[in-house]
């Protein structure tokens, strides 16, 4: 029997590129019918992703030769879509050559949020696409409630920009202020709105939607999908590598994981700002001002931002020395560490770590749910303050540092703030502790037979069988 040969097209983001292998493997260990080739797109610069494999017989990956992008995408996201417009020529090559073979036959393309540009490559080949959604089902619905309502009742997106005006959106239980939207859909002047509405008018093509989340963590907003003109959607997640990384990186975090093994449980805050996340001096300042006046123990991953203009991943200080306060490491010294580069998973999963500074990446968010870790709040930039606010408002799992922080913006976050925050965090009694203790539970049992995500995932593969008979 011919195997279905499924097509996956993420964007090159670690965070996306990780969970799309995951979802790959969940598929074809679940129906061996499927085999997957991974279409791998890489940033014109060095990225972290090298250490991505499936270790399955059934998942192979394509490697895009790098191609030139314009200079004037001056977001990530703005870049990301830019850069898969570019690489269509050769992905629609790389397809024509798998579908050489005689043992397999196309059963669709799986594209990620921001490569909806590929539906049309699909319909070249006469094969349905259908969307893996590497964030919230939450912020689904806000994409396409907002969608609906700037094309249909002409919706001014920049009446919302820095503003405390609030928007009833129905996958939200608590109404949006204005200053948690998306910043690229305030960014008129750069595309940034028109690229949002263009992604989001064409998820509408797709014949399903995964959504890498899970009916008892957003139960209110994927109710609201119910009767909506949209295609269904299939909650499959927390869809996570909780392996780490490679053999490399993992002997690059043996000192870490050997300080954690040091320090009492629960004790220590771990602050990381995902992989695009990195801060200038005067922030970095205040951070270790209050770290310092908290008196918490403290696992800091720091990295330092690209140059002004560029788009490409931080890096690590050749020396963190110059950018902390004067004595702050010595002070520090035996309730503190300071890092680069973090293994993220290895430390959540450790038992020394009682919070989680976060940038509210839904990737993050999923890992912290899954180790029950405690989260405050700093988001960055794309979704990420949207995410923060239903973490904290809706749905009562993390505290407040900032909701609405924007690395784009000149505002620094205060020494008092950053030490409120960590406060509020690391209090042992606070509601958020035990609401995250039994979602940990929760999040666990989803995945398996019985559970919401494992029976969602086995309905997207009878639909898509439904789809494309085999």
């Amino acid at each position: 029997m011919k195997q279905t040969e499924l097509v996956f097209i993420p964007s090159p983001g670690i965070s996306h590129l990780a969970a799309t292998v995951e979802i790959a493997k969940l598929l074809t260990q679940r129906d061996p019918r499927f085999s997957i080739t991974i279409i791998m797109i890489k940033f014109p610069f060095g990225s972290n992703d090298s250490t991505i494999t499936s270790n399955s017989d059934s998942i192979r990956f394509v490697t895009l030769p790098p191609v030139e992008v314009s200079p004037g995408a001056t977001t990530p996201s703005l870049f990301i879509t830019e850069l898969l417009k570019a690489q269509i020529p050769l992905l629609r090559d790389a397809v024509h050559e798998l579908t050489r073979s005689n043992s397999i036959r196309l059963g669709g393309f799986v594209i990620d949020m921001f490569c909806t540009s590929i539906i049309d490559v699909a319909d070249e080949f006469g094969v349905p696409s259908y969307l893996f959604f590497t964030s919230s089902a939450a912020f689904l619905g806000f994409r396409f409630h907002l969608q609906f309502l700037h094309d249909y009742e002409d919706l001014n997106f920049n009446e919302f920009k820095d503003s405390d005006a609030e928007l009833e959106v129905p996958s939200y239980a608590n109404p949006v202020p204005g200053k948690v939207f998306p910043p690229v859909m305030v960014d008129k002047e750069r595309g940034g709105a028109e690229m949002f509405l263009y992604h989001t008018r064409r998820f509408r093509r797709v014949k399903g939607i995964m959504v890498n989340s899970f009916v008892e963590l957003e139960s209110h907003a994927i109710q609201s999908f119910s009767g909506s003109k949209i295609p269904p959607v299939y909650p499959v997640g927390p869809v996570l590598n909780t392996q780490g990384g490679s053999v490399g990186v993992q002997q690059d975090a043996s000192a870490v994981m050997s300080w954690l093994d040091d320090q009492p449980p629960s004790s220590v805050v771990f602050l990381c700002f995902g992989s695009m996340g990195g801060f200038g001096g005067d922030q970095i300042k205040e951070i270790a001002h209050g770290l310092e006046r908290s008196g918490h123990r403290f696992l800091w991953s720091l990295r330092q931002p690209p140059p002004k203009g560029k788009i490409e991943s931080p890096g690590n200080y050749a020396n963190v020395e110059e950018v902390l306060p004067e004595g702050f490491l010595h002070r520090t010294a035996k309730i503190g560490k300071v890092i680069g580069w973090a293994p993220q998973v290895a430390i959540l999963a450790h038992s020394a770590v009682g919070g989680f500074v976060s940038h509210c990446g839904w990737n993050s968010t999923l890992e912290s749910i899954y180790y029950g870790v405690p989260v405050a709040t700093w988001p960055m930039f794309a979704e990420q303050q949207i995410n923060a606010f239903q973490m904290v408002k809706d749905l009562g799992l993390a505290v407040e540092i900032k909701m609405d922080y924007n690395k784009y913006s000149s505002y620094v976050v205060s020494a008092q703030e950053i030490e409120i925050g960590l406060k509020n965090l690391m209090n042992v009694d606070n509601e958020v502790r035990k609401k995250r203790e039994e979602m940990k539970k929760i999040s666990r049992k989803v995945m398996i037979e019985g559970g919401s995500s494992h029976f969602s995932l086995g309905q997207f593969i009878e639909d898509m069988i439904g789809q494309h008979s085999m």
